[in-house]
């Protein structure tokens, strides 16, 4: 049990790793093949069924054009299941900075995260995820300006 928590905390830390290091071929490895993906506490709408791929493109497209991002994912949560199921919750810091002539150069958000991951070939794999947005500071329009200039 323990081993599989380790590995499933490893799983969710990679997400935000990855994100933050722009390495955008990596992020598919962390999903099964099919993910429901929410942000609606953020965005709206409902709940998305994305492949993998389409993850690491819109994350590419949404944080490629910031000067920098730091995700720091903490106090892990984690629920293992029988039949190779997990759950894991954990909060979120999130700093995101591009510099730019309207406004403060940094959005920070806060809030937590709630994935379920399957156990295939020896890794687990996210199948879900959920992010809920607890709080923000500072100017959110550097998300639209970096969205803008591209990655």
């Amino acid at each position: 049990m323990t081993a599989d928590r380790d590995l499933i905390i490893e799983t969710t830390t990679r997400v935000a790793w990855y994100a933050d290091r722009r390495l955008w071929d990596e992020i598919p490895n962390l999903f099964a093949e099919e993910v429901l993906l929410d942000y609606t506490s953020l965005t709206g709408g409902d709940p998305t069924l994305v492949a993998p791929a389409e993850i690491a493109a819109s994350w590419q497209a949404n944080l490629g054009g910031l000067d920098a991002t730091q995700h720091l994912i903490s106090n892990h949560l984690i629920e293992i299941s029988e039949g190779g199921r997990a759950t894991a919750t954990a909060q979120f810091l999130a700093t995101h900075v591009l510099a730019n002539p309207h406004g403060t150069p940094t959005w920070v958000l806060g809030g937590h995260y709630h994935w379920t991951l399957i156990r295939a070939g020896g890794e687990w794999k996210i199948d879900s995820m959920t992010m809920t947005a607890a709080w923000a500071t500072g100017n959110q329009q550097i998300m639209t300006l970096a969205t803008a200039s591209g990655s």
